[in-house]
């Protein structure tokens, strides 16, 4: 199914400098953003796939919790935070804009993060877990030995992850390297340096593994390379170094 398309509001004049940076990157899912003279909201996407096509790895129960319920709230609240942003902005009320930043941060990344994730994935009869190819399978194994060492390396890193976050696979345009990032709560990439990346992300949230695999964290982390979308990162990779 294919993404849904932004709708947009009133004009919100400096949202990407006052929203710290979170701009999403064409590889997020920002491409049905319409920039009419309105303020910018944001629609639920659709999953590119059936809440239960990532089965037995993913569960379906918890993949329609986990869009229709956390993605959703994340959007609902960083459109409220931009509405009360432009009512601040408009009276000149700085403590209040400066005080809507966290609020914007939190929820604007949980959509960011959330639509970068859903394309890191695919059903197993559609590719999902096939190792990357061409230059996205060589540049992991110059930059970390093997795509083995890579996954033991986002795996660990999760797990040791204390408390909610993310862990990446991130390309570093000013370095032209391949690195692993973590950040916490729903931080985005960004937060880590404007010139990163994100090529793909895994939520290690427990709402994105609770039901299914309790407090077992590493296996959640081993088995959802099993539905990995390498093609997906093995695109953004192409485009940014083309």
């Amino acid at each position: 199914m294919a993404f849904r398309t932004l709708s947009s509001k009133k004009t919100l004049t400096l949202t990407q400098t006052l929203v710290l940076g979170l701009r999403q990157p064409s590889s997020s899912g920002n491409r049905g953003l319409r920039h009419g003279r309105g303020l910018v909201t944001f629609t639920l996407p659709d999953l590119p796939y059936d809440y239960g096509a990532l089965e037995p790895v993913i569960s379906g129960e918890i993949m329609t919790l986990h869009h229709q319920k956390h993605h959703h709230t994340y959007i609902t609240n960083y459109n409220k935070a931009l509405e009360q942003l432009d009512a601040a902005m408009a009276k000149g009320d700085t403590p209040r804009v400066v005080q809507l930043q966290s609020a914007i941060k939190f929820n604007g990344g949980g959509h960011v993060n959330h639509s970068i994730f859903w394309k890191n994935l695919s059903p197993i009869s559609e590719g999902g877990g096939e190792p990357p190819h061409a230059a996205l399978g060589w540049a992991i194994d110059e930059d970390f030995g093997s795509l083995e060492v890579l996954i033991q390396k986002m795996n660990a890193e999760g797990a040791a992850l204390q408390g909610s976050g993310w862990v990446w696979l991130a390309f570093d345009k000013e370095m032209k390297k391949l690195k692993v990032e973590t950040t916490a709560n729903q931080d985005p990439l960004v937060t880590k340096g404007a010139n990163l990346v994100p090529l793909l992300g895994i939520d290690v949230w427990e709402h994105a593994y609770y039901l299914q695999y309790k407090n077992v964290k590493p296996d959640y982390l081993k088995n959802i390379w099993k539905v990995m979308n390498w093609k997906y990162a093995g695109e953004v990779y192409a485009n940014e170094t083309a």
